[in-house]
């Protein structure tokens, strides 16, 4: 039977990527597999029994589906933190997600004293969204939709019952403090796309460009934002790109390559390698440098994560970027999303290790930046310990090596107070930063700083 699954990375659960079909394997079996099939087959009876007693003689008749699903989902957690099982409804999230764009309103909502209040509308879409047409605004309570009240229900039922196809009609009845009664509004769903990329211009000269996560849309928004920001800032002015990859957890990894390959002209961006050699996968740079080999600084900290650590990983080794802030997460593994058919959801399961151009796992070590810059925390975060890292997760793949945790993933609200924001346009400049954070002029803006 032929096993279709997908791919992602994510330093927490919840993208899915690239489709692709392996063949089934000849199996010849000697008497040591024998023997070891034959004891899976007593460990698979002790659990029919265990099942049994629990359906005869739990206090209260349990639930058949719900007890599968709690037994796979412990067998997975078993495994390592980032191998789960995904519901039915999970899964339709997860692909949500990773494709950035859905039949929707554009608002967010949360669940606060047992009411759906409207969080804010989504910044990160399209400016024009329904909600925003409508006048839905911040504070708004939903009490029903489609004249069905919303009292009792899950906030991922009330999404489920907002999200549909394109071109739809729905309606919501709202209070609105200050208002004295509830306001109807009908509105029409629309195709609600996440912005991953956001980018400006930095003074005059410098394109900054931020990648939130590696979604369907992100390689195709960080084309987009190159452009306009060369043409915006004029190519014989522009000094460089700051690429901003901090809090970034992770993603699609066919995004995480072609985000590499806008930037490379050639050469190998990522290799993984998992339990059977034939398996293994490189991947190169094909499409050439979008940039047209402007100096490119990355920024990531301890909240940068795979698919993020991929970038930076590719970029550092073919030393295409200058790499600032502290050490990233370390998530160097793979994960393989294999449905179970339809309504039951999907195993997210470890399948892989990756690694960067130069051979080297980042698995419970991170990324090292080629300077390091330390944020000015606010008092009340200073006695907060940093980001705890993939090496301090229970169960993690262990590292070939000495294993390093924790980072800090702070980063200033106001980009006057981002040192790291403010060290990457001085080397863009032609700025060298020294250890004390002196600076003295180089030749060539953008070099490696050792």
């Amino acid at each position: 039977m032929r096993k279709v699954s997908m791919i992602f990375l994510s330093a927490v659960a919840g993208a899915a990527l690239t489709l692709f079909v392996t063949q089934p394997r000849a199996v010849l079996m000697g008497s040591s597999a024998r023997a070891a099939a034959s004891d899976t087959y007593r460990h698979l009876n002790l659990f029919g029994d265990a099942f049994e007693r629990i359906r005869g003689d739990y206090v209260e008749k349990p639930n058949d589906s719900a007890l599968v699903k709690s037994a796979i989902s412990g067998m997975l957690t078993g495994l390592d933190p980032h191998s789960i099982y995904m519901d039915a409804a999970r899964f339709r999230d997860m692909q949500v997600q990773t494709r950035g764009e859905f039949g929707g309103l554009g608002i967010k909502v949360i669940k606060e004293d047992g009411l759906i209040k409207v969080f804010s509308l989504m910044k990160d879409t399209m400016e024009d969204t329904p909600a925003s047409r409508a006048g839905i605004i911040a504070n708004d309570v939903i009490t029903s939709v489609n004249d069905q009240s919303v009292q009792g229900l899950t906030l991922d039922q009330v999404v489920d019952k907002m999200r549909g196809p394109l071109n739809s009609k729905i309606r919501l009845k709202i209070i609105r403090k200050g208002q004295d009664n509830p306001i109807d509004v009908t509105l029409v769903r629309d195709n609600i796309r996440v912005r991953s990329v956001r980018a400006r211009a930095e003074g005059d000269d410098i394109a900054y460009i931020r990648i939130t996560t590696f979604n369907e849309q992100t390689t195709q928004g960080l084309k987009r934002e190159i452009n306009e920001l060369t043409s915006q800032i004029g190519a014989d002015r522009l000094k460089g790109f700051i690429i901003d990859l901090r809090n970034n957890g992770g993603g699609l990894l066919e995004e995480a390559v072609t985000v590499s390959e806008t930037f490379l002209a050639r050469g190998e961006i990522v290799s993984t390698r998992g339990r059977n050699a034939e398996e293994n996968q490189r991947r190169t740079a094909h499409a050439g440098d979008l940039t047209n080999g402007k100096p490119i600084i990355v920024l990531i900290n301890g909240g940068s994560a795979s698919a993020s650590e991929i970038v930076a990983g590719a970029l550092q080794d073919h030393k295409r970027a200058t790499v600032v802030g502290t050490r990233s997460f370390g998530k160097g593994s793979v994960q393989t999303v294999i449905p179970l058919g339809s309504g039951n959801g999907a195993l997210i399961l470890t399948t892989a290790r990756y690694f960067t151009p130069s051979g080297k796992s980042i698995q419970a070590k991170g990324i090292v930046p080629d300077i390091e810059v330390l944020q000015d925390e606010p008092e009340a975060l200073k006695a907060l310990p940093d980001l705890k890292g993939e090496a301090s997760l229970p169960g993690h793949l262990k590292s070939e090596g000495d294993e390093t945790a924790g980072s800090q993933s702070y980063v200033p609200s106001d980009a006057k107070d981002d040192k790291a924001l403010k060290t990457a346009s001085d080397l863009l400049h032609g700025l060298n930063v020294n250890a004390t954070g002196e600076t003295a002029a180089i030749d060539k803006p953008g070099v490696k700083v050792q």
